[in-house]
C-alpha cells in the first residue's frame, strides 16, 4: 500500500518548501500527495458556537483557496489530492489518517517572523502528537531536489516498539545510497555503554531492518536538543528521526520538550515517529496528558471573547 504524505499547504515559502520536500519524497517512495489546507486548529468545533451564515460564509473562501490549491498541485511530479477543512479538529486528522492510511502528515517549520503562521503550525503538531501520528516538519531552506541522502537516529538507552503506524515509513530510512547514523547524547560524562544500547534499541525495533549496521556517535552535552543540533552539523545530516513515547508527555508541554526544540530550530527535516504505547505507573494515559497539553495550549491562542 502506497505510502500517502498529507502536507499542510499554503502559497507562503515555508509552505511552499514544505509541499517540494514532499513531492520529492513520494516520488523517491512511491507514494501519494494530499494537500491539506486549514484555516486554525482546536479541540472542538468552533462551527458549534457561530451562526450558520458565518460558516456558509468561511465555506464559500474556502471554495477560491481549494481551486488555487488544485492550481499548485499541477505543477508537482506527483498527482495530488486537494483537501480543504476549517478547522483541524482531532476527527478530522482521525479521518484523514484513515482515509488515506498509511499517513505521514507533513508541516513547514514554524516561522519566527510570522507569529501567527508559527502559532497554526505549533498547534497543529499539538493535535497530531497527541493522535499519536507520524509527523515530519521541513525546515525552511531544506533542499527539495533530492530525498534525504544522510539520515540520524536519535535514541536513547531504552528499548522500544515501532506503532504500527510507522512500518509504512521504513521505505524512508532505505533509500538507496542513504547513509544511517545513530546518535546518543549524554550529559556531565562519556557513556559508551548507553550509545551502545541505544545502537541495540534502533536495532530491535526493526526500524533499520535490511540495512547495513547504522554508525554509532556519541555527544557530550548538558542539553539534549542542543547536543543533537550539534550531531546534526557533525554529520552533516539532512534528515533527523526522533521517536516520541507517550510518556514523554507527562511533566512539560510538548511545545518545551526536546522534540519541540528540534521542530522549532533544527536546519533540516525533522520525522517524529511515535512508538508503540506504554503505560505510565500513574494510571492515566500518555494522550490524555497531550491533550490537557493541547487545550492549555489552544486556548491560549484563542482570540479573547
Amino acid at each position: 500500500m502506497s505510502l500517502s504524505l498529507i502536507v499542510f499547504a499554503g502559497f507562503y515559502p515555508p509552505a511552499r518548501c514544505a509541499i517540494q520536500y514532499a513531492d520529492t519524497l513520494a516520488q523517491a517512495v512511491d507514494g501519494r500527495l494530499v494537500l491539506l489546507h486549514v484555516n486554525r486548529a482546536a479541540l472542538f468545533d468552533p462551527n458549534d458556537r457561530v451562526a450558520q451564515s458565518y460558516e456558509q460564509e468561511e465555506l464559500g473562501h474556502q471554495t477560491d483557496t481549494a481551486a488555487m490549491l488544485y492550481q499548485q498541485a499541477e505543477g508537482l511530479r506527483t498527482v495530488a489530492t486537494v483537501e480543504v477543512a476549517t478547522d483541524l479538529l482531532p476527527a478530522v486528522a482521525q479521518d484523514l489518517a484513515r482515509r488515506y492510511q498509511p499517513a505521514l502528515f507533513v508541516l513547514s517549520q514554524p516561522d519566527g517572523a510570522r507569529p501567527a503562521a508559527a502559532d497554526l503550525v505549533t498547534a497543529c503538531a499539538e493535535i497530531l502528537r497527541a493522535g499519536n501520528y507520524p509527523l515530519l516538519v521541513v525546515a525552511p531552506n531544506a533542499p527539495t531536489d533530492h530525498p534525504p541522502r544522510r539520515i540520524l537516529i536519535a535514541a536513547d538507552r531504552e528499548s522500544f516498539a515501532l506503532a504500527a503506524e510507522v512500518q509504512a515509513l521504513r521505505p524512508l530510512l532505505a533509500l538507496p545510497g542513504a547513509e544511517v547514523f545513530v546518535a546518543h547524547v549524554s550529559s556531565r560524562a562519556e557513556d559508551d555503554e548507553g550509545c551502545a544500547l541505544a545502537l541495540r534499541a534502533v536495532q530491535a525495533s526493526s526500524l533499520v531492518d535490511g540495512r547495513p549496521v547504522p554508525e554509532l556517535r556519541g555527544y557530550e552535552h548538558d542539553d539534549c536538543a542542543e547536543g543533537l543540533l550539534a550531531a546534526v552539523q557533525d554529520l552533516q545530516a539532512d534528515l533527523v528521526v526522533v521517536l516520541a513515547r507517550q510518556r514523554s508527555y507527562v511533566g512539560e508541554l510538548f511545545h518545551r520538550s526536546v522534540t519541540a526544540q528540534l521542530l522549532a530550530r533544527c536546519p533540516v527535516p525533522v520525522l517524529v515517529l511515535p512508538v508503540a504505547a506504554e503505560v505510565p505507573s500513574g494510571g492515566g494515559t500518555g494522550f490524555d496528558t497531550a491533550v490537557q497539553n493541547a487545550t492549555a495550549l489552544l486556548n491560549g491562542l484563542a482570540p479573547a471573547s
